[in-house]
């Protein structure tokens, strides 16, 4: 009878921990999900409407007058597809490096293995800082240049320790086999390791894409010509410095409708910049937790 009632109380202690997980999952998803609601919402209200009411659902409220601002707008436009080159070199050459420097270091006969991974450690905890970087971006004459934004940081260590991890848990059977068969070093890592690791290289090209698109303290540093900007430093001249560009507001507008088409463009904007991050994902999204846990773990 006592062991029937430990086994009730366990049931109930379960379900209690089950209802709380639940609790704290849907108030987690509400703190994330309202707010990007209200973005989303607030880029289509009229200004005067959001400032003054809020949220509203009426269809007599509702405007595209800011998306159509930005469209309208040589500058977000122009820093949406600088955005766009700059992540995309930056996730190819990321990739690219991590995906070949993790394999190299996976190989258990390699030469000097141990002094790679001691070098490259070393470079997590110590580097020359913001000056000496701007110095050797200078004299290598990539100052105000896409080069200055894609190269700088594309490789990373622990990238390139989650590959290696990645592919030390692949079994070495399937390498042997190919050895005795002929293939090269060179062949197996083209026909065998990288149709299998479709998992680690959607992720670090995740990880890669998403650092980049969101980054705007490079270009601010190193760019000076407006139209290599990216489009998170226009939003920053935006959403921080309050600043619209002239081609978006009419001279004629009083300062007061200025302010609230301001209000109305961030909202708009920032549900621009966040677009190709959530076209991304779902595709992403399958490949993603089985690529970090394998690479994490084993």
């Amino acid at each position: 009878m006592k062991f029937k009632n430990d086994l009730v109380n366990n049931s109930k202690t379960d379900r209690m921990l089950l209802l709380l997980n639940k609790f704290i999952l849907i108030l987690l998803v509400l703190i994330v999900t309202v707010p990007l609601l209200y973005v989303l919402f607030g880029s289509f209200l009229h200004p005067n409407i959001l400032l003054t009411k809020g949220i509203s659902f009426n269809p007599d409220d509702w405007t595209l007058d800011g998306y159509r601002r930005i469209f309208q707008d040589g500058s977000i436009m122009r820093g949406f597809l600088n955005s766009i080159i700059y992540a995309g070199g930056f996730t190819i050459v990321s990739v690219l490096f991590s995906i070949l420097a993790g394999y190299a270091l996976s190989v258990e006969n390699l030469a000097g293995k141990k002094i790679f991974m001691i070098f490259f450690i070393v470079t997590m905890f110590f580097n020359g800082g913001m000056i000496p970087t701007y110095l050797l971006i200078k004299e290598l004459g990539m100052i105000n240049t896409p080069w200055a934004i894609i190269l700088p940081g594309a490789v990373s260590v622990w990238n390139i320790i989650l590959s290696r991890t990645y592919f030390k848990g692949l079994p070495n059977e399937l390498k042997e086999a190919a050895r005795i068969d002929g293939a090269s070093d060179f062949k197996i890592f083209l026909k065998i390791i990288l149709p299998l690791s479709k998992p680690i290289i959607f992720v670090l090209a995740l990880y890669a894409f998403i650092g980049q698109w969101n980054s705007y303290f490079n270009a601010m540093i190193y760019l000076e010509d407006q139209s290599l900007y990216p489009l998170q430093l226009v939003l920053r001249d935006i959403l921080i410095q309050n600043e619209v560009q002239p081609g978006m507001i009419a001279d004629q507008l009083a300062r007061a409708e200025i302010q609230r088409i301001a209000e109305m463009i961030k909202y708009s904007s920032i549900v621009i910049s966040s677009l190709p991050l959530l076209i991304m994902y779902p595709f992403f999204q399958k490949y993603f937790e089985k690529g970090v846990m394998v690479g994490s773990l084993k």
